[in-house]
């Protein structure tokens, strides 16, 4: 990745607003505060590209950061209480209306923190993509927030809660460590490189 050409391009906040798809994209999805934009901001070795909420449930658009190979498509984050149900309702249509574009979409990154079970909205949109074939990998974030025998714990229990997406890549992250960082990128510009490598995924035929 030439993180160094890494650019905020857009944002969308209904999907009539989306812009056509001219280059490969790999998008970031999971619950709000579970760190997508901290992620993108490692991955791209910069600090603030990605703005990072410090109000959970803030970020209600879709946001492109452009590379010269790839684009990184910042998915809203899902699940926090606070939203009223029409907000909620238009993030899903948001969302739902980004998958349903004509978009070259070569990987999502589902995040989860790590500390904690899947969230109903985890297994959901774990299930939504697996049925629509939509190739994914599993990304854990904050493993630095757990010592090693806690880490252990949690991990033995994710087998079983993610029982039922067996064989789909898990990759535990840490924006303090930078644990997970190089094999992450080793990935976008593997699966950016060439369609047929994101078969391998969950997800993916």
């Amino acid at each position: 990745m030439k993180t160094e050409t890494a650019v905020y391009e857009s944002s969308a906040g209904l999907a009539s607003q989306l812009k056509p798809s001219t280059l490969p994209e790999i998008a970031f999805s999971g619950r709000s505060n579970v760190g997508k934009s901290s992620l993108i901001n490692k991955l791209l070795n910069r600090k603030a590209l990605a703005r990072v909420s410090a109000t959970p449930g803030k970020t209600a658009t879709i946001n492109f950061y452009r590379l010269d190979t790839m684009r990184l498509v910042d998915l809203p984050g899902y699940g926090y209480a606070r939203v009223a149900d029409s907000e909620r309702r238009r993030w899903a249509g948001l969302i739902e209306g980004y998958f349903d574009d004509q978009r070259d979409l070569r990987l999502v990154l589902q995040l989860i923190d790590i500390r904690h079970p899947p969230s109903k909205d985890d297994y959901q949109m774990l299930g939504y993509m697996t049925d629509r074939e939509i190739p994914y990998l599993i990304v854990l974030t904050k493993a630095d927030k757990l010592n090693k025998s806690e880490r252990a714990k949690r991990m033995e229990m994710l087998e079983k809660e993610l029982a039922e997406f067996e064989g789909v890549k898990v990759i535990s992250f840490s924006v303090i460590t930078g644990e997970g960082v190089d094999e992450l990128r080793e990935i976008l510009d593997y699966v950016t490189s060439d369609e047929d490598e994101a078969a391998e995924y969950g997800g993916a035929l």
